[in-house]
Formats: C-alpha cells, sequence, structure tokens
C-alpha cells in the first residue's frame, strides 16, 4: 500500500468511467446487435419531429416506449409530457438501460430492463395505465409474422379507447399486421433519416 510523506495510507480513487456521447454509444452497439437496432446512428431529428407529430400532448398522460436506445425520442418524449404524466421505457440492452438512467434523471420516466412484449405484466405490477401513447422503433421486420401480430396485438390491448400507437419503421412489412389488428393505418414517410422511414399511426 503507498504511503503519503507523512505515512499515511494512500487508497487509490476510482476515477469514473466517461459515458460514451450517444451516437457512438449507439453505433457499437449496432455492430455487435445488428438486428436488435436496424440502423447504425440514432433516428434524425426529421423521423423524430414527424413521430412527435402523431400525438395530441394534450390528452396524453401514460405513455409506453418500447426500445428507447439511447433516448434520442425520450428527451423529446419528456419534453412535451405533463408534469403528472408516466413514461415507461422498455429496453432489453444493459448498457442502454444505464444510459438512460444517467441521461434523463425524470421522477417522470421509468426504465425498465424487460422485453416491451411484458409490458403489459410490467404495468400492472406497477399499478400503471391505461396507457394514452405507445411508441416503438423495434425494427419489427426481424420477427416472425406470428410474433408480429401477437406484439401488436398485446400493445393494442393497453391502450384506452381513443390511445395510439405509433411506430415508426425502415420497411412496410408490419403494415399487414397492424391493419389486422387495428384496422385502419395513417402512414408517412421521413426521407431524411439513416435509413428512411416510415411512420404508422393506429389509434383504438
Amino acid at each position: 500500500m503507498a504511503t503519503n510523506e507523512h505515512g499515511e495510507e494512500l487508497y487509490p480513487v476510482p476515477i469514473p468511467r466517461r459515458l460514451l456521447p450517444p451516437g457512438l454509444l449507439f453505433g457499437r452497439t449496432f455492430l455487435r446487435h445488428p438486428r436488435m437496432l436496424g440502423s447504425v446512428v440514432p433516428s434524425s431529428r426529421f423521423l423524430i419531429s414527424r413521430v412527435l407529430r402523431q400525438v395530441d400532448w394534450s390528452g396524453t398522460r401514460v405513455v409506453v416506449e418500447a426500445g428507447p436506445g439511447v433516448g434520442t425520442l425520450t428527451g423529446p418524449i419528456l419534453e412535451r409530457l405533463g408534469r403528472d404524466g408516466t413514461l415507461v421505457a422498455f429496453e432489453m440492452n444493459p448498457t442502454f438501460v444505464s444510459h438512460l438512467q444517467t441521461e434523463f434523471p425524470d421522477r417522470r420516466l421509468v426504465v425498465v430492463h424487460r422485453s416491451a412484449a411484458e409490458a403489459g405484466e410490467v404495468l400492472v405490477e406497477r399499478g400503471t395505465g391505461p396507457v394514452d401513447l405507445l411508441v416503438s422503433g423495434i425494427p419489427l421486420s426481424g420477427m416472425s409474422k406470428l410474433a408480429r401480430l401477437a406484439l401488436i396485438a398485446d400493445w393494442r390491448r393497453l391502450l384506452r379507447p381513443g390511445g395510439v400507437l405509433v411506430v415508426y419503421q425502415f420497411t412496410r412489412s408490419a403494415l399487414p399486421e397492424l391493419r389486422r389488428v387495428f384496422g385502419h393505418v395513417r402512414q408517412e414517410f421521413e426521407p431524411l433519416n439513416v435509413l428512411p422511414a416510415r411512420v404508422f399511426r393506429c389509434a383504438v
């Protein structure tokens, strides 16, 4: 054990690891788990703006975000959510979970290290609901049709009457299942994103 000039023992002070910038953290994770993210960079501000425009924020109090990643959409949601609102974010990647908890020390945000497929169970445990808005950028194209249909149907059951599901994707592969569960699906296209993305809005 090292000592100082007075003979007192010196204890090493751990240097906290500096958090990676969100973009770099996202890109590094993409290289490890490309099917989990679907893109090498986070969503652009143009796509985020298009997603947020699908929502009437005056009547939105309970929000579920499936697959928040590094929080590119989480922050803007919190900016629009009322003081009595709740945002429950489901994230499977433990690195992203830690990043979100550090980056957004907001009492309205609950980061859950579980699959978005378990959202119903978690919300019941927490006594949260019904859900006004569920938003997801999880790449549904990587799932089988049956798994995709089951997940979308589960999400619909979480929404209150008048609640909204907003899904943004790089393909139209989830559209048949969205239509089967919700009926009418409003579609928009955002070219200013890597990759260009489609936004689907479904209401109960």
